[in-house]
């Protein structure tokens, strides 16, 4: 048995009722603001094409399952946990940002290889003080919708939080102490007399090693794939995604949204809890 979650910024009555029909649902059951479940549905055709042209989401859930169920909720950082791309307002405070974000979204649509990405990217960034970092941090971060209201609920539940990300330290282990995250991972950049050399120390944080970091800690908190769900938004964050039993594309690329679980298109992340209650 499962449920239709149908949720979005405004859910019409009238959208709601024409979802009901068309998938032959029994009952509307409302579970918060702009979200609701859809029970004994019949079909699943033409869900879909409907959501798409209403702007809203959907997820059929298998109703035996509990947000309880899970363990582990690993997340990437930058657009999906953030609604920002750090590297990207470090270069706009030098007046370079188009020409990082151009290759930002080159990376994140998968076409161009990430380390190579990161590269070009910092190269254009070296020589820069180490507080633009603080800028961008103090003035221009800011949390995605529903960010808070969900890891509250996690931590409640006992849920042990990831974020591991191809960014920076600088901006994850800040996030790690405001959000009492459990984990964390991610490129350190290189400075020397308080300016960026246009390097990382150590390993770059790439979508293997992400995908590595999420088996780990699934391996040593005894957790099982299925116990597993895992946010992103870009090509680096597929391998990470994979190794989950749900994976959630948040406002993410194409190619995301085509291999992921469910979709996230309007909602917020704490989206997640009306899929399970």
């Amino acid at each position: 048995m499962s449920y239709l979650v149908i949720h979005g910024l405004e859910v019409e009555t009238p959208d709601l009722k024409a979802i009901a029909k068309l998938c032959g649902a029994s009952r509307i059951e409302n579970v918060g603001n702009n979200a609701f479940r859809l029970h004994d549905y019949k079909t699943q055709d033409g869900v879909a094409e409907y959501c798409a042209k209403a702007e809203l989401d959907f997820a059929f859930v298998p109703a035996a399952r509990k947000l309880s169920d899970f363990g582990l909720v690993a997340m990437d950082m930058d657009s999906t946990l953030i609604t920002i791309e750090c590297i990207d307002e470090i270069a706009d405070i030098r007046g370079i940002k188009p020409q990082v974000a151009a290759i930002t979204a080159s990376a994140m649509r998968g076409e161009i290889e990430y380390h190579e990405s990161l590269r070009r990217r910092l190269a254009l960034l070296e020589g820069m003080d180490e507080s633009a970092l603080a800028r961008v941090y103090d003035e221009r971060l800011k949390l995605s919708p529903g960010a808070e209201r969900m890891l509250a609920r996690l931590r409640s539940l006992g849920i042990k939080t990831l974020l591991v990300s191809s960014g920076f330290t600088y901006f994850t282990e800040r996030l790690k102490e405001r959000l009492s995250l459990d984990y964390t991972l991610s490129n350190t950049l290189e400075f020397k007399n308080g300016k960026l050399t246009g390097k990382v120390i150590g390993r770059i944080v790439d979508a293997q090693i992400k995908a590595a970091k999420l088996r780990e800690l699934r391996d040593g908190l005894r957790l099982t794939r299925d116990q597993i769900i895992a946010f992103g938004d870009g090509a680096n964050d597929l391998a990470m995604m994979a190794e989950a039993g749900v994976s959630i594309a948040y406002h993410a690329k194409p190619v995301v949204r085509e291999k992921a679980t469910y979709c996230f298109n309007y909602v917020g992340l704490d989206g997640l809890l009306n899929l399970y209650p």
